[in-house]
């Protein structure tokens, strides 16, 4: 069987901020931009790769989520627990260096971790983890 990761969804409360995270810190391509005001759906991906795409999008519109289900999306946002994604980069140092000179919350700077690799981590502007690691 050959299956293919195309696309992962990664929420956001203010999509203006979101894409400039996604697009001038990280370098990805926007690959579309739908919706107007809060309400947009933004997919971007790694130049280069256009089969790999993360869509940043509002989150809790489904119709079958109940008010207390929102509640506690929005809550879990806030504490950066919702969502998250895990990257690599051949220039861990460069890419921290990047994030760094920005105003990224910052999780944990370069570190050689017990497991075997070298990795850091900060938030996007919604409060989802990005965690990088190094390619070898």
């Amino acid at each position: 069987m050959d299956i293919t990761i195309h696309t992962s969804f990664l929420p956001h409360e203010d999509p203006d901020a979101s894409l400039a995270f996604y697009r001038d810190v990280l370098d990805f391509e926007v690959r579309n931009d739908v919706g107007q005001g809060r309400m947009r759906w933004i997919t971007v991906g790694p130049a280069g790769q256009p089969d790999t795409c993360i869509l940043l999008a509002p989150p809790a519109l489904d119709p079958g989520i109940t008010e207390n289900e929102r509640t506690t999306i929005a809550e879990m946002m806030a504490k950066g627990t919702y969502g998250w994604i895990l990257l690599a980069t051949p220039d861990l140092d460069g890419l921290y260096d990047r994030v760094r000179a920005t105003d990224t919350e910052i999780v944990q700077e370069p570190t050689e971790q017990p497991y075997g690799i070298r990795d850091c981590a900060f938030r996007d502007p919604a409060g989802n983890l990005v965690r990088i690691q190094e390619l070898r």
